[in-house]
């Protein structure tokens, strides 16, 4: 059950006499944000305001901080997530939370179902230029699918050899959102945009030369495309890609219903 579920089954149960005010009041309590220790403080609302949980950033934080907030969040949540965590963090937080799932590549921890199925409509398309951009596609694409999106991978296809790309059109005409995740000069987003008749969200990462300046190059190439309809998000930036293409097929989604109604 989705936290506004949650909340709306709740409301109902009080107005049928079923709970009384003072157990609601203890149930929501700690449904705006929870204190968790002295270090933290979980936005349980996050959910009914954008439609996503808060997610947990793992740089900086202890194994044991994440442990404690992964476990006040997974009461109120049906998945919940944590960001570039390491392999030895992971190891550490599996002592205290033993069913934490790994997705290694992605360095994403996760609480949730070992094979979560789509909740949203709308197919999330994922392309890499190459297998060293695969952690920043791989994030882009665990979280996708965490967040209830289905999602098709399209790996290892850069403009060095564009016939890779080019015998992926069909696959690209089926995609509803596409997030383009490239290193080196950046070029890829550009030419996909080309193709596609649909959102594409273009990734820089800091994979590439010395001139690459840790993926500044690929970044203005991409905020310079010739090509229109391309959003582009920060360096590496794989998590965010993702929520923005649930945040574009969820409005489209909402816009379908508002004109069916």
């Amino acid at each position: 059950m989705t936290q506004p579920e949650a909340l709306q089954s709740l409301l109902e149960s009080v107005a049928a006499g079923q709970v009384s005010p003072a157990t609601a009041l203890d149930k929501l309590k700690n449904f705006t944000y929870e204190s968790v220790g002295d270090f933290a403080k979980v936005d349980h609302h996050r959910t009914l305001r954008t439609g996503f949980p808060e997610v947990i950033w793992g740089p900086g934080k202890t194994p044991d901080q994440i442990a404690q907030i992964m476990e006040a969040m997974r009461l109120h949540n049906p998945v919940v997530m944590a960001t570039r965590i390491a392999p030895d963090v992971f190891t550490q937080l599996q002592e205290k939370i033993p069913d934490v799932q790994y997705y290694s590549t992605a360095r994403i921890c996760a609480l949730a179902p070992a094979a979560p199925k789509p909740t949203h409509s709308g197919l999330i398309t994922l392309i890499s230029a190459g297998t060293s951009d695969l952690p920043v596609a791989e994030e882009a694409a665990v979280t996708a699918e965490l967040c209830g999106f289905q999602v098709q991978r399209l790996w290892d296809v850069g403009v060095a050899g564009i016939h890779r790309l080019l015998n992926n059109r069909e696959a690209i005409a089926q995609a509803d959102v596409l997030i383009v995740v490239a290193g080196m000069e950046g070029a890829l987003p550009s030419v996909v945009a080309g193709l596609a008749d649909c959102p594409v969200i273009a990734v820089p990462t800091s994979v590439g030369y010395g001139a690459s300046f840790g993926g500044l190059a690929p970044l203005l190439t991409m905020l310079n495309s010739c090509a229109a309809g391309i959003g582009v998000v920060n360096i590496d930036n794989g998590f965010g890609a993702a929520i923005l293409a649930g945040q574009i097929l969820r409005t489209a989604h909402k816009l379908q219903l508002r004109t069916s109604s």
